[in-house]
């Protein structure tokens, strides 16, 4: 196979995917931006003189080289006091007890997610107030780095908030460059980083975030090290509102795994290195970035989670946002096992179980999109008709204790997958994308709730077994979802809903279970779209490339390409859809949360 194949097979001649989109940051804020840690000193230490503020307060994001940025300020404005807001923390062992009933004790991947810790937790009251007093006593200019700093200082500040998207904070934990918030932790399995970073400190600083967001003065943008830039708090507002009033995208990122292909790397015009490209996180707003682009071409990278918090009602749709809150509750992602292997034979949890065990309000629906397919290529997607459970699940637990291999032959139900395929898989359904497929997973947004029951008696990346959770996946199993139940209720549950000149609309799901409608568009012309009040997200699963368009002139055309995932905010209301090329012919699919039966 060669190395165009995927692409002709597509009718693409080259890769068109953009990889890093930006939303452009309003006019009136488009030159409140700063470059290199002189200009940022400069513009921090401008703002306290002209306000008589003597301190200067840089709050930190999870995953940020808070000492870096501490030593690089510090260096520049000369400050008379440096407080490092780790000297104000409960020690790390009393840290560790703080988080300990979150964290599922032995187990490698679940928890519970943390509801009631508050920054000021982490602090030692004594600690705190003795920092506190040594502020209030300084003479010049006093400054405050780390999580928690806006604890710390006095209302009479300037406040620096210095952001960091999840997913650059989980490559730090691989690294091994990062601890856990309040933890002395560096070097732990990344894994085990990663847990405590979901249930608990993600948790923590994101309810300082949404407290505090209004009143910061600057964000500061370190994911890049070595390009670090600084934002008025007010260009951050503004470029969120108007993000929320027009069809935008997220900044996607890729990973490998154990399983992945090799269409990614082409169709997306990913570079060489990785062996493969198994995940896109293509709409994950709660882990993906958003850029903003301001003059002369600066992007500043913040977590697009941001807009959520800021612009829940706009975004959301005011019905959306009083079911789930600040949660962005869609994801779009890709699946890659093109000349790949199985993903995980797996199971996700039941909505009540998912509360029960985890604490969250709800569990992992999802659908598989075929996007493309090898000859051969298949979707397991229940269980065989009259395999009974118990020896389904001995096999399984055989498996797990390094017996026989489990016989997926015997007791997994098997689909041919073929380009544009949908396949539905409400909770507790047994199901993997075999080798040979290309899927867009559509899929409510609870993050990291997956039971892999069957693993295909392979290695992780790290060289050692991936966690298999046989035990709570047989508590979630819905017996009665087998063969024959699932060709007749989760394949290819398509019927049109309407049509137009050039254009036909189509149901394909989700199953009556989930909260996530989905709609096909085939089209050649323009196609009349309305958000009904909620966030849509789509991708375009067929044609080179098409555009967006307010009817009213509400907001500029938008392109987008093949295989793009994008976001059309509940506020936008109409908008149409048209092929770039006049006649090409096209398809996207819409997922939105359903209102009403």
């Amino acid at each position: 196979m060669n190395s165009k194949s995927y692409l002709a097979g597509l009718g693409l001649r080259s890769s068109n995917y953009d990889k890093a989109p930006a939303v452009a940051v309003p006019a009136a804020h488009a030159g409140e931006c700063w470059s290199g840690w002189d200009d940022i000193a400069a513009r921090i230490g401008g703002e306290a003189a002209a306000r008589g503020a003597s301190v200067v307060a840089v709050e930190c994001y999870p995953g940020v080289h808070d000492d870096a940025v501490r030593d690089a300020l510090a260096a520049r404005l000369a400050p008379a006091l440096v407080i490092t807001t780790a000297d104000a923390m409960k020690t790390a062992a009393a840290i560790d007890a703080l988080a300990s009933p979150f964290l599922g004790g032995d187990d490698p991947v679940f928890g519970r997610l943390c509801t009631s810790l508050e920054m000021a937790n982490f602090f030692d009251d004594k600690k705190a107030d003795a920092i506190r007093a040594r502020i209030a006593s300084a003479t010049g200019t006093v400054l405050v780095a780390g999580p928690g700093a806006a604890l710390l200082a006095p209302a009479k500040r300037v406040l620096v908030y210095a952001d960091m998207p999840r997913w650059e904070g989980q490559l730090r934990q691989r690294r091994g460059e990062v601890d856990n918030l309040g933890a002395r932790n560096r070097g732990l399995k990344a894994s085990l980083q990663y847990k405590r970073s979901f249930f608990i400190d993600w948790r923590v600083a994101d309810r300082l975030k949404r407290d505090t967001m209004d009143g910061w003065d600057f964000l500061l943008d370190t994911t890049a090290p070595a390009s670090p830039k600084l934002i008025s708090g007010v260009a951050h507002l503004a470029a969120l509102r108007h993000a929320a009033t027009r069809p935008f995208r997220v900044v996607p990122f890729f990973d490998p795994g154990p399983w992945g292909g090799q269409w990614m790397r082409e169709v997306c015009g990913l570079p060489d290195g990785p062996k493969n490209y198994a995940w896109c996180f293509d709409c994950v707003p709660e882990e993906n970035s958003l850029l903003l682009e301001f003059a002369g071409g600066a992007r500043v990278e913040i977590p697009s989670v941001n807009l959520v918090f800021s612009q829940p009602r706009p975004l959301l749709g005011e019905a959306v946002y009083g079911r789930f809150g600040r949660e962005f509750p869609i994801r779009f992602d890709f699946l890659d096992t093109m000349r790949g292997g199985n993903l995980s034979f797996q199971v996700h949890p039941l909505s009540e179980y998912a509360r029960e065990q985890f604490g969250i309000p709800y569990t992992q629906d999802e659908s598989y999109y075929i996007l493309d397919a090898e000859p051969g290529a298949v979707v397991y997607l229940g269980h065989k008709d009259g395999a009974k459970p118990g020896e389904l699940l001995a096999s399984l637990e055989a498996a797990q204790a390094g017996g026989a291999p489990f016989d997926d032959a015997k007791f997994a139900a098997r689909f041919p997958a073929k380009k544009h395929d949908h396949f539905l898989i409400p909770a507790g359904t047994l199901h993997c994308s075999g080798a040979g497929s290309m899927v867009l997973e559509i899929s409510a947004t609870p993050y990291i709730f997956t039971f892999k029951l069957w693993d295909w008696a392979r290695l992780g990346l790290d060289g050692l077994p991936r966690p298999v959770n046989v035990e709570r996946g047989k508590h979630v199993i819905q017996w009665h979802r087998d063969e024959t139940h699932a060709r007749e209720n989760l394949v290819n549950q398509v019927r049109e809903v309407a049509r137009g000149e050039g254009w036909v609309e189509e149901r394909t799901g989700l199953h009556e279970a989930e909260f996530i409608e989905t709609r096909r568009h085939w089209f050649s012309a323009p196609v009349p779209h309305h958000t009904g009040g909620g966030v849509n997200v789509l991708n375009l699963v067929e044609g080179a490339e098409a555009v967006v368009e307010s009817p009213s002139g509400a907001f500029e055309p938008f392109t987008v390409h093949y295989a793009e995932t994008f976001i059309v905010p509940a506020s936008v209301g109409d908008y149409t859809i048209r092929p770039a090329a006049a006649g090409a012919r096209c398809a996207t699919m819409k997922a939105f949360v359903r209102t009403r039966a």
